[in-house]
């Protein structure tokens, strides 16, 4: 993705929420799986000119020798997703990337250099914050919720503000630059939640019937651009009933 448009402008009629962010992470419940063995990407599929794994850590980057044609994507190969919770811990360097869910690998012919794209569901990863954890649609509608906002979108696929859960700047003061980062995704349904180092980045409800996604793939992105560096680790999932 690229800079942030101003595309929710009901926000500022809403006005800001105290600075003090009250909306926090639940526990992490039981029965949560390590997708991630920390050894290597099996169960995993990308393009291994960017992807791999150190330390226990997978390691996107791309290079001025070696730059992504578009934005690639590192798929997990454990199945479609419907509703579930995910956490994990990320560290970026320059760039952005995203968590994709309920996402679908899209048709690829065998002589595209970029078999690994997707369309779906994105939870923003970016050393920006106060952009750090909003929700996007790859590929689709674009931006649906900012930072700080409660948002809904309907049959016009255009996202309304209907609520605040604080302040942009205030949640982004709790990004950690340079450092690790944790991240909560909670999809039931049609309703979705982030949270950024166990504060709520948004709160979004999908009453689009045509563009709503129900169920899809798991990846995780490196986006096109100048040389970048993206680091995840303790990936773990659970399914809900």
């Amino acid at each position: 993705m690229h800079l942030l448009p101003t595309i929710l402008g009901l926000s500022v009629l809403l006005g800001h929420a105290d600075e003090a962010v009250k909306p926090t992470a639940p526990p992490e419940p039981q029965g949560m799986v390590q997708i991630f063995n920390g050894k290597n990407l099996e169960g995993w599929e990308g393009d291994p000119r960017f992807w791999s794994v150190k330390d226990g850590i997978i390691r996107g980057e791309t290079t001025k020798e070696t730059p992504t044609k578009g934005n690639t994507f590192l798929l997990w190969r454990g199945g479609e997703l419907e509703d579930f919770e995910l956490r994990l811990s990320f560290r970026i360097k320059n760039g952005n990337s995203g968590v994709q869910y309920r996402s679908k690998h899209l048709p690829f012919k065998e002589t595209d250099e970029n078999k690994w794209v997707v369309s779906g569901y994105q939870a923003e990863v970016e050393d920006t914050p106060g952009k750090v954890g909003f929700l996007y649609h790859e590929r689709g509608r674009g931006y649906l919720c900012n930072v700080g906002d409660k948002a809904e979108v309907g049959a016009d696929a255009k996202p309304r503000v209907v609520g605040k859960l604080g302040d942009k700047d205030a949640i982004g003061r709790t990004y950690k630059k340079g450092d690790w980062n944790d991240y909560v995704i909670i999809a039931k349904g049609n309703h979705i939640v982030h949270y950024l180092n166990g504060v709520q980045t948004v709160d979004f409800t999908d009453n689009d019937p045509r563009n709503r996604l129900m169920k899809g793939l798991l990846a995780l992105q490196l986006h096109a651009g100048p040389p970048m560096v993206v680091e995840f680790k303790n990936i773990r999932l659970k399914r809900l009933d």
